[in-house]
């Protein structure tokens, strides 16, 4: 029989017996899920993530956490976006159009709304230029905002441009 099939089809007859065993294992298959197939609807499942959501927020604790955990540490994520200068009005995400023009804002006399123009700066850090020019009762050199808390070089390079002080040479040192 499978020779003859061998011949009909062009296979060899190892290739017929393996075509044939798919085919038969095939129709078992199908007639087993048709014979056994139950009529239950699909189940809709919701799952709440909470135990796993406050076992996150508790791994670095080594503890199972509470819902009420989970409060707490949402009041710390608030103290984060102080900390990163994430305020609600979104001062960090600045559009290219409110860029100030260069040369345009003067170290000694601006306020914190003329800093915040700066790219990079955010209020906290405006706040420390003001606290910073304070300090030392003016600023002499633009250089002297690398002392400041949160301008380092590269921000320092962005801004630059952008600030002056007034009696200074091009080199922004006081003559």
């Amino acid at each position: 029989m499978f020779k003859k099939i061998s011949e009909k089809t062009g296979f060899t007859q190892t290739e017929v017996k393996v075509i044939l065993f798919l085919i038969v294992v095939l129709i078992i298959g199908f007639g087993y899920k048709t014979l056994h197939r139950t009529n239950e609807q699909s189940v809709n499942r919701s799952f709440s993530y909470e135990n796993e959501d406050s076992a996150f927020i508790n791994s670095g604790k080594g503890e199972e956490a509470s819902p009420k955990d989970a409060e707490i540490k949402s009041s710390s994520a608030d103290e984060k976006r102080e900390v990163l200068e994430l305020d609600n009005e979104n001062t960090f995400l600045k559009k290219p159009g409110t860029l100030p023009e260069e040369k345009s804002i003067n170290l000694n006399k601006a306020s914190i709304e003329e800093l915040l123009r700066l790219p990079g700066i955010g209020k906290k850090t405006a706040e420390r230029i003001i606290g910073r020019r304070n300090e030392i009762g003016r600023f002499t050199r633009l250089e002297q905002l690398l002392q400041v808390k949160g301008i380092g070089s590269s921000k320092f390079n962005k801004l630059k441009k952008y600030v002056f002080i007034e009696g200074a040479d091009s080199k922004g040192s006081v003559k």
